[in-house]
């Protein structure tokens, strides 16, 4: 089985803000950055070249394959922001249809800017997921 490519760098994730060269984006990103350390009252680390995760989780695929990841975060893309752990908790199905302009996928929500979603919705949202997946057992099947 292949080695996973997404992992902790040294990376100060401030440092990695900084560096998104649309503005809009890094603002998004800072606001996240400061969300997502108060609901999981954990430092940011770089996951790879582009994740800001916080908390560690290690998972299990069906397949067999695991590895650890961030419990929650996000990656201010440049087409997008990419949210991590937001939509596998119970009760989260329910406040993603309250958060406003976005897309799902198995592992992740993608928003165009955080102008377009509800931030209180969002925040509900990582609590949950940061709840659930910080104590969730350490396996993975995707919905």
């Amino acid at each position: 089985m292949s080695e996973n490519k997404t992992k902790p760098t040294a990376v100060r994730p401030q440092d990695f803000i900084a560096g998104v060269g649309n503005d809009r984006r890094r603002q998004d990103a800072e606001v996240l950055l400061a969300l997502f350390g108060e609901v999981s009252g954990e430092l940011p680390k770089m996951w790879g070249l582009s994740i800001i995760g916080f908390g560690d989780h290690h998972y299990v695929h069906s397949s067999g394959r695991e590895g650890d990841t961030g419990v929650i975060g996000f990656s201010p893309r440049k087409a997008n922001l990419v949210l991590y752990g937001l939509n596998s908790a119970p009760g989260s199905a329910a406040l993603l249809e309250k958060l406003g302009k976005h897309k799902s996928g198995v592992v992740c929500v993608s928003v165009n800017k955080l102008a377009d979603v509800d931030l209180a919705v969002l925040r509900r949202l990582a609590e949950l997921g940061y709840e659930h997946m910080s104590n969730t057992t350490a396996s993975f099947v995707p919905r």
